[in-house]
């Protein structure tokens, strides 16, 4: 079976699959408690000194993930990203220059099941970041509860990645000078159950405390939007009335209000091209970086005022969007809806 199976692949094939192999249950695990608590039962097995270490250790260097953290070049720019941008393959795309003197909330759209070209781009040199957008710092904001578990924890500090919570996300914008820019997935994961093939759905009306972080640190907002990124996985949501229907809602509903998990019913590709699994597609994504919006300062701005920026926001999501659908493969006709 193995031999059959590498008979199919060359070996430029092999590596770009295991560059997504290995990247995914990190990802799809993120705020799951029972991964989380792993650490902690330990405690009551024979492995309980590897455990008391690992929790000191992350009750010592608590504050570091809300602080910056420990990002590391090195591992930003590991081979393995290439493979892995090389797997779809995904490209980054300036419009307009971000200048070191200012800060910046990057709004990322759409999710995507897995945020793949959100990952790469930001989260890893392999797109070339630094080169295109020159002395801008990214950080790219998370759910906390990956932050509890040792090792893990550091792993994706080094790369970059932030909790999306006020503290962290204030910190980087008013204490670590300028030049820096978080990348923040407004629609989280409940944009997640939007994202079908073929889709330009984003989940945005409702969705304005990322202005309001912006008021108050004076954060320039830029939009991005990942085209292609609702093309590589399938969704099932099967058909009102069925017993599949009931269970697949029961086991959603149920995981969202214990875990505040959005969990999709997803499929994609195999191991080999054509077979059927769980791995993405290989289809294009293109993330387009737009204009920044300059936001003023204000320590506590009103209702009024987060409105009037958050439809700011909107147009300019929405120009950026029907500037490029039509060079990024959809038609001239195909709308951004916004829910």
């Amino acid at each position: 079976m193995a031999m059959a199976f590498l008979s199919q692949l060359n070996l430029q094939e092999i590596l770009q699959t295991l560059s997504v192999l290995q990247w995914m249950p990190v990802y799809v695990f993120l705020g799951a408690i029972p991964i989380i608590l792993i650490p902690y039962f330990l405690v009551f097995t024979k492995f309980w000194m590897v455990s008391v270490l690992a929790l000191a250790w992350l009750a010592y260097d608590w504050n570091t993930h809300s602080q910056g953290g420990r990002r590391s070049a090195w591992v930003r720019n590991w081979t393995i990203w290439k493979y892995f941008q090389n797997y779809f393959p995904i490209k980054l795309v300036k419009t307009h220059d971000l200048s070191p003197r200012h800060n910046y909330i990057i709004a990322s759209h759409p999710h995507g099941v897995l945020p793949y070209g959100t990952f790469i781009n930001f989260a890893t040199e392999t797109t070339g970041f630094a080169r295109i957008f020159p002395g801008i710092t990214p950080y790219v904001a998370t759910l906390e509860g990956i932050f509890w578990i040792p090792i893990v924890r550091e792993y994706v500090m080094s790369m970059g990645v932030c909790p999306v919570s006020e503290l962290a996300l204030k910190y980087l914008l008013t204490q670590k000078g300028s030049g820096n820019a978080v990348v923040i997935m407004v629609g989280g994961g409940a944009e997640a159950l939007l994202c079908h093939p073929g889709a330009t759905t984003v989940l945005l009306k409702q969705r304005k405390g990322f202005v309001k972080v912006a008021l108050e640190t004076g954060a320039y907002l830029v939009p991005s939007y990942s085209f292609g990124q609702n093309e590589v996985h399938n969704q099932e949501t099967f058909p009102e009335g069925t017993w599949k229907r009931f269970f697949q809602k029961a086991l959603q509903d149920t995981l969202k209000k214990l875990l505040r998990l959005s969990v999709c019913t997803f499929h994609g590709r195999g191991l080999t091209r054509g077979s059927w699994g769980f791995l993405p597609f290989n289809h294009p994504i293109t993330t387009v970086v737009g204009e920044p919006l300059p936001i003023p300062r204000i320590k506590k701005p009103n209702e009024e005022t987060v409105d009037k920026y958050h439809a700011l926001y909107i147009n300019a999501l929405q120009k950026l969007f029907d500037e490029h659908k039509v060079q990024y493969g959809l038609s001239e006709t195909q709308e951004l809806t916004i829910i």
